[in-house]
């Protein structure tokens, strides 16, 4: 991850004003609240409604309620969108060829990710199309863009915390270890939403250069 600069991220982060770092020793994670405004929140919402569609996930497992949210692949053209992106690779010291493109989520009602990983099998099915040019996720930051009026908390297994929903709250972590092998311990648990909807957005990392950022930019 040393190319990419995934390596400093850590060190980045815990440096920013107001950051708080978990205390487990199984993952390197980070929270910040209020890391975007309400009203850029609500702008981000707006334009998550008007492109969603049903959520995949890599590796089917079987279990059709695994995944029940809507996710909206973001105009990464739009200034708002543009923008936010580059305040994401300001953050972690990444270099904007190494992220992927800003995805928006949003759970209705009893929807929910159960347990799972944000990087990708090295032995699944799905690796070969994911992964072979980019490589390994090596960052997940997300950001909540609402508070769902109950559930909708994302739960950590290996430790347990439960980080519920703030608008404009960041949560960062390093899916893959300093040896640049997976996390296991980063299982993690979008919960069902109980009332009212959740929307987040999330943005990835990768080890090499993503290939839609060729050309796009300049």
């Amino acid at each position: 991850m040393a190319t990419s600069g995934a390596d400093r991220t850590a060190e980045r982060l815990a440096a920013v004003p107001g950051i708080r770092r978990s205390p487990s020793p199984k993952l390197a994670q980070f929270m910040l609240p209020h890391f975007l405004d309400a009203e850029t929140c609500a702008a981000l919402v707006e334009r998550i409604d008007a492109g969603a569609h049903p959520s995949t996930i890599a590796d089917p497992n079987g279990d059709t309620a695994f995944r029940t949210s809507s996710t909206c692949d973001l105009n990464h053209r739009d200034p708002l969108v543009a923008a936010v992106n580059r305040r994401l690779h300001d953050l972690t010291g990444i270099a904007p060829e190494y992220g992927e493109p800003l995805q928006g989520q949003r759970y209705d009602v009893g929807e929910e990710f159960k347990a799972h990983t944000d990087y990708f099998d090295p032995h699944g099915a799905d690796w070969e199309t994911f992964c072979a040019v980019p490589g390994q996720r090596s960052w997940t930051l997300m950001i909540y863009l609402n508070e769902p009026a109950a559930g909708g908390a994302t739960r950590f297994l290996a430790t347990g915390k439960l980080h519920q929903p703030e608008t404009g709250k960041l949560l960062a972590w390093n899916n893959v270890r300093a040896d640049s092998t997976p996390n296991p311990d980063t299982l993690h648990h979008g919960m069902k939403v109980r009332k009212g909807r959740k929307y987040i957005i999330t943005k990835w990392f990768r080890e090499r250069p993503w290939p839609w950022a060729d050309g796009e930019l300049g």
